[in-house]
């Protein structure tokens, strides 16, 4: 995916970074976890997270750039089934979560062998909404007023998508966003 950027492992030395970008309020608004989280509490959760099979995790970089995270939930390589959601650097450039999709897509289907991918989006973020709606996702179900935040309660939007549905358009997206980023495939 020549020009999308790459996701990578993540290194130790950028987990301090990793937490700043989860702790910016423009990600932190969008999470299920919403509070300033500590290091050590990031620390320990990252610890855990080494020791599962059922999650993966990225750093996305792009132009030698480390510009956001990518992470695959709930791996089921039985069922081929997983979850996933991704957050960019609060400075990360215009497009980024774009690329961010695309190269999940492509590592979900044709890496780990998906069946279906699906995430969980809080209501008042249509943008992403819209965002996986152009990947080809569809809104699979809403938890109607199922994440209590700020005084509120808010829906949840389920969406997914099938490996078959994205074989079936992830060469025109791929044209697409090259066409939109100017990438010479």
């Amino acid at each position: 995916m020549d020009g999308f950027g790459v996701l990578r492992p993540i290194r130790d030395e950028e987990l301090e970074l990793m937490l700043q970008w989860r702790n910016a309020p423009s990600v932190r608004r969008n999470m299920y976890t919403n509070h300033i989280i500590s290091i050590s509490e990031h620390i320990n959760w990252w610890r855990n997270v080494q020791d599962r099979t059922d999650q993966i995790y990225f750093m996305y970089e792009y132009d030698g750039l480390a510009l956001g995270i990518v992470g695959f939930n709930k791996v089921n390589l039985v069922s081929r089934t997983a979850e996933w959601a991704f957050y960019a650097s609060p400075d990360a450039p215009r497009g980024t979560g774009s690329r961010m999709e695309f190269l999940a897509l492509d590592y979900a289907f044709n890496n780990l062998r998906l069946h279906k991918l699906s995430c969980e989006v809080l209501d008042y973020n249509q943008s992403v909404i819209k965002l996986h709606e152009k990947f080809g996702f569809s809104t699979e179900g809403v938890f109607r007023q199922q994440h209590f935040v700020d005084g509120a309660y808010y829906d949840i939007h389920r969406l997914g998508i099938l490996a078959s549905e994205w074989a079936m358009i992830s060469e025109d997206v791929s044209c697409k966003l090259s066409k939109l980023f100017r990438i010479k495939k």
